[in-house]
C-alpha cells in the first residue's frame, strides 16, 4: 500500500487532505518561501480537528538551511510546543555551511521530540547537501524515521533514479519519501521506478474568493497575484493521487 502525506498550508487544507485519504498531514506556513512553521493557532486547530496523523515543520525561515542559535533557539521553543499540542510528529533539518548534516543540532531537535513521544522526518535540506549518501546514513544514525527528497533535484520526477538509488541503500532502514512536483499523472511512474512506499505533495486547486467587493487597483503581497482567490489541497485530487499510485 502507498501511502500519501499532504503537505498542507492551512487547516482547510489539512482537512481536504483527511476526506481524501492522506495518511498524515505536514502543516506549514510560507509555502511561497518553501514553507515555515505554522502559527501556534494553526498548529492547535488542526490537532483539534484532525485523527490522522500531524507532522508540523520546524523552519524559522525560508532560504537556506544554516541557522544562528537564535533561530535554532526558536526552533528548539517551536518542538517544545509540538510537544505540548499534541501532535505526532516534527520535519525539520539543519545543514552546515559546508553542505554536511548539521549532526549535533539536529540530534538535539529528535531527541526533544523523541522524548515528548514525537516522530521525525527529515525535510528537502536533505537535497541541498553535498554528499547524499553520506548524509543518509547520518540520518539514520541520528533515528530519524524518514527522508523527504525529491533526489537533489527540483522534482521528484527529475531525481527519479537518485530516489531509486536511496531507496536500495536504505535498505529498510529508514522510509524515502519521494516529494517534489507529485500529481496524479506522474505519481504511478515514480512509484514503478524508484520502489518508493510513500510520496509527498500539496495537490492543491484554487478556490476564489467570496468578497463580493474587490479592490482591483492594490497589491497587499511583495509581487503581483490575485488578491481574490486562495491555492487550497483538493480532496479530488488527493484520492485520484492515491487511487493511482496503488495501481502499480
Amino acid at each position: 500500500m502507498i501511502s500519501l502525506e499532504v503537505c498542507a498550508n492551512s487547516i482547510t487544507s489539512a482537512l481536504a487532505a483527511q476526506e481524501g485519504g492522506a495518511v498524515r498531514v505536514e502543516l506549514c506556513g510560507n509555502l511561497e518561501a518553501g514553507g515555515t512553521t505554522p502559527s501556534p493557532g494553526h498548529i492547535t486547530v488542526a490537532r483539534k480537528l484532525l485523527n490522522i496523523k500531524l507532522y508540523v515543520l520546524i523552519r524559522p525561515r525560508g532560504a537556506d538551511f544554516l541557522y544562528t542559535d537564535a533561530e535554532f533557539e526558536t526552533m528548539l521553543e517551536d518542538v517544545k510546543f509540538c510537544v505540548r499540542a499534541g501532535c505526532d510528529g516534527i520535519v525539520t533539518g539543519i545543514l552546515e555551511a559546508d553542505g554536511t548534516i548539521d549532526k549535533e543540532r539536529c540530534t538535539r531537535l529528535i531527541q526533544l521530540a523523541k522524548k515528548g513521544g514525537l516522530g521525525a522526518t527529515f525535510h528537502r535540506a536533505f537535497d541541498m547537501c553535498n554528499d547524499q549518501q553520506q548524509a543518509l546514513e547520518d540520518i539514520i544514525d541520528m533515528g530519524f524515521e524518514r527522508i523527504l527528497t525529491s533526489g537533489g533535484k527540483s522534482t521528484a520526477i527529475e531525481g527519479s533514479r537518485v530516489i531509486a538509488e536511496l531507496v536500495k541503500q536504505a535498505d529498510g532502514r529508514i522510509t524515502i519519501m519521494a516529494g517534489s512536483g507529485i500529481t496524479e499523472i506522474n505519481v504511478a511512474d515514480l512509484v514503478l521506478f524508484t520502489g518508493v512506499t510513500e510520496v509527498h505533495g500539496t495537490l492543491m486547486g484554487r478556490i476564489q474568493s467570496q468578497m463580493q467587493y474587490n479592490n482591483d487597483h492594490i497589491i497587499m503581497g511583495s509581487s503581483y497575484g490575485d488578491e481574490y482567490a486562495i491555492d487550497v489541497t483538493s480532496v479530488d485530487r488527493v484520492r485520484k493521487v492515491i487511487e493511482n499510485a496503488n495501481k502499480v
